[in-house]
């Protein structure tokens, strides 16, 4: 069956309980948006974190940075999963998807900051996305270099590499000082096996809200073990609007150079993030929705600085929740934005949220981030492995993960290069790119003899 609005052809054969058109009730929409917020929650809020601390931001202006991208989130989550525009400037692939600020940009804004302070990173980081919007229209002679062999890499390498933030969220956090205390695992490990199984023995009706439902009731047990703390709650706003241009925005081509190394690993991992897309949700995606996926990436990027947000790129966290929770529907991520930008205007209510223990992120992070790596080794084994393919996924998956267990090792190379491989998903992918390349197919000669 075709479906018209996102020019994608979904598998018939799926076992989804909720396809890519498919509307839950408004309840269960609800409910299954959320779950997809608090999945993410922890990378929406880290960067403008950060971003406030190099900007020397009070608790106020702080709070707002964190407001702005929920806000600007939660626009282009709604974009990103809809689809919308003309078919030559199409934005957004219409797959469920999170999108929100990425740390691929922290790096340049400390330098960039220090020069020309917090605008200087809002005008730097909307001009140097205009190369993504260029780039966008250059994804498909791209696909070409992206067969099965390459694209199952990627979405496996994707998920491995997410492991380790897993297991850090499982430990409470880097830095915490109970880092790796037994009641931290033992939380995760709580939460690991509820939703484990609520999603296996529940049944359609609750099998979708695994996730949900497991961090809730590991949070509820946080709160008598005091590893809640709700003075922060009582702390926050009640209510604060979004405004243009609160802190400036200052256009120099300088100050964009340093964000364009950050913009080519974000359609790197964007690519890869729709393609994994594409897999959880049985989708057969065409090469002009990626392409689409990547501009939502550059608009969204554009539309950020505006309200005090930074760049936003595709999240791959959620993707582990598609197959898992059998929930695909575009809906229930467009719900999801909706939710986020009313977050965004309830500062308390944000902050609910994000007290929520690290463990308990973490117990539904190792099976979320699994399933993504699970998804690539079952895209995998439809792959022929001779030697050439081997030698590709070997090399993709002993960078990506060599990269991801140790990122000092980049650390000595060219500006350039150093952004580029900064990354264990890109630097994965790229060498997955170049030996896909370099080796070519091996015609099999098979002598036939005749007999006389």
């Amino acid at each position: 069956m075709l479906n018209k609005k996102a020019g994608v052809e979904k598998d018939e054969s799926s076992d989804l309980i909720y396809g890519i058109d498919d509307t839950p009730d408004i309840v269960t929409t609800t409910v299954l948006g959320f779950q997809n917020v608090i999945t993410s929650f922890g990378g929406l809020v880290a960067v403008p974190l950060v971003i406030a601390g190099m900007a020397g931001f009070g608790v106020t202006d702080t709070a707002y940075l964190v407001s702005a991208a929920l806000l600007v989130s939660g626009i282009v989550s709604i974009i990103q999963s809809k689809g919308i525009g003309p078919k030559f400037f199409r934005v957004g692939a219409g797959l469920p998807t999170i999108m929100g600020t990425d740390f691929a940009f922290v790096g340049p804004a400390a330098s960039v900051i220090a020069t020309g302070g917090i605008a200087a990173y809002f005008g730097g980081t909307m001009l140097a996305s205009l190369l993504e919007l260029g780039m966008s229209y250059f994804i498909k002679p791209l696909m070409k270099f992206f067969p099965p062999v390459v694209t199952g890499s990627v979405i496996a390498l994707m998920g491995m590499t997410l492991m380790s933030v897993a297991m850090e969220w499982a430990a409470g956090g880097l830095g915490s000082a109970t880092y790796g205390a037994p009641l931290n695992l033992a939380i995760a490990v709580i939460v690991f096996l509820i939703i484990v199984l609520i999603n296996h023995y529940a049944g359609k009706k609750f099998a979708p809200l695994a996730v949900l439902l497991g961090a809730a009731i590991g949070y509820f047990i946080c709160i008598p073990l005091g590893m809640v703390d709700f003075q922060q709650v009582r702390d926050a706003s009640w209510f604060a609007l979004p405004q243009l241009f609160k802190y400036g925005i200052s256009f120099k081509l300088e100050y964009a150079l340093p964000f364009l190394t950050g913009y080519l690993v974000t359609i790197i991992e964007t690519v890869g993030v729709m393609q994994t897309l594409g897999q959880v949700t049985k989708t057969e995606l065409k090469d002009e929705d990626i392409a689409a996926g990547v501009r939502a990436d550059a608009v969204g990027s554009w539309i950020g600085p505006l309200f005090g947000s930074g760049p936003t790129a595709t999240f791959s966290q959620n993707a582990g929740l598609i197959p898992m929770t059998r929930n695909a529907s575009r809906k229930v991520a467009i719900a999801a934005g909706f939710i986020m930008i009313l977050m965004s205007l309830f500062p308390k209510f944000a902050t609910l949220v994000s007290i929520m223990p690290m463990p308990v992120l973490g117990g539904a992070g190792l099976l979320m981030f699994g399933n993504v790596a699970a998804a690539g080794i079952q895209s995998l084994s439809r792959v022929k492995f001779n030697n050439r393919n081997m030698l590709i996924v070997a090399g993709a998956l002993a960078v990506g993960l060599g990269v991801s267990f140790r990122p000092e090792v980049t650390a000595g190379l060219p500006a350039f290069l150093g952004g580029l491989f900064s990354s264990g998903i890109s630097a994965g992918t790229i060498v997955a790119l170049l030996l896909n390349i370099i080796l070519k197919e091996q015609q099999e000669t098979v002598e036939i003899q005749e007999a006389v």
